[in-house]
């Protein structure tokens, strides 16, 4: 029923006290009720769309609970100590002003952001261990009232992290679609933390500028096509027409030459496949995390047949090395500073003066 709501944009059912549906533009995995004493908040499955994957009721930890609430987990709110296992979402509480709330994090290495590194090296952040398997002790000493996960298919109710009777914010923006979509999800994380309205103001001015970009793309007099990532082993895990990353392509006027798998995640590929389709491609995005910046000498070395590209030929090959340049960390809730990265690479006349963040052409040697 809620999801009925949602889809029409308009009221909850009617066999709920009358509320009234946030609208989100792009996100389509999510959807928000908000009543006269609590929000009801429902996730569709992304691994099955007709069912449901979790249904949160947000109500203010400082009044009463209502006698009579939907069925879901009840998340009192805000939330003031939080563990939470990605460096995405850490980083994104931090820039919401929310930076107090995050009491605990998985491998806290991999959480670039200083301010954390900061408040972890004064004993204000915990490291809970590894996000596969967590310190449970530890999580139990920090005493959290929310606990912000990624979710997978077939989890097993998330081993014993699952059965401490604490709230698991299944954080399923990654599964998304559309890079706007994953992004809008920051209002549903905004809220969690007290912090609505200004999540509604920052994905206001992400989704204006991303569209703004999208538009002055769509004026380009070309469209070169365009190949992504590298080789894994002997696989090429290669991104679908209709992942985030697929979309992005398009939106920054490219050609992208796997455009046509329907697929929202990625699939492997041999590398007869990749290049058949790949070979022509004008330009080549790669990401990668070593100690040094990866070169085209370098790239031919670890294997040589991907000199034989069109791109490594004319030198249109951008890296991004994640090892020094936080992609992963902003670029989820941040797609208009990576379409403007992409489409500058693509068609540098029309965003004169920018510098791309992410991606730069990779050295000679």
């Amino acid at each position: 029923m809620l999801l009925s709501a949602c889809g029409g944009g308009g009221k909850a059912s009617s066999a709920l006290p009358e509320g009234d549906t946030l609208r989100l533009r792009h996100a389509a995995n999510l959807c928000i009720v908000q009543y006269p004493d609590y929000t009801v908040v429902t996730m569709r499955n992304p691994w099955d769309t007709l069912k449901t994957l979790h249904t949160y009721i947000l109500a203010d930890g400082h009044r009463p609970l209502p006698q009579q609430l939907p069925e879901g987990t009840v998340v009192r709110l805000p939330l003031e100590r939080l563990v939470v296992y990605s460096a995405v979402h850490g980083g994104l509480l931090a820039e919401l002003g929310a930076l107090d709330a995050i009491r605990g994090v998985c491998e806290v290495g991999y959480f670039r952001q200083p301010e954390i590194q900061e408040r972890h090296s004064q004993g204000l952040v915990t490291d809970c261990g590894n996000s596969m398997s967590p310190d449970i002790e530890t999580m139990i000493e920090l005493r959290p009232d929310g606990i912000m996960l990624s979710p997978y298919e077939d989890n097993g109710g998330y081993g014993r992290v699952g059965k401490l009777g604490i709230p698991l914010i299944e954080c399923a923006d990654y599964l998304e679609t559309s890079p706007l979509g994953r992004a809008e999800w920051m209002r549903f994380y905004g809220r969690l933390v007290g912090k609505a309205a200004e999540a509604d103001s920052l994905f206001a001015a992400v989704e204006r500028e991303y569209l703004d970009v999208k538009r002055k793309a769509g004026l380009a007099a070309r469209r070169p096509k365009v190949l992504s990532d590298l080789m894994y082993g002997s696989v090429w895990y290669i991104s679908g027409g209709n992942s985030t990353t697929g979309r992005l392509y398009a939106d920054a006027g490219g050609d992208y030459v796997f455009a046509y798998l329907p697929n929202t995640g990625s699939i492997p590929l041999p590398f007869e496949t990749v290049f058949d389709k790949g070979q022509q491609a004008d330009y080549w995005f790669v990401k990668y995390n070593q100690p040094h910046d990866k070169t085209y000498r370098e790239l031919e070395q670890e294997h040589a047949p991907y000199a034989r590209f069109k791109a490594f030929g004319e030198r249109h090959i951008y890296g991004c090395n994640t090892g020094r340049i936080a992609y992963y960390e902003e670029s989820p809730f941040h797609p208009d500073i990576l379409l403007k990265d992409v489409v500058k690479i693509l068609h540098p006349e029309l965003l004169e003066g920018y510098v791309p963040k992410y991606f730069s052409n990779l050295a000679a040697d």
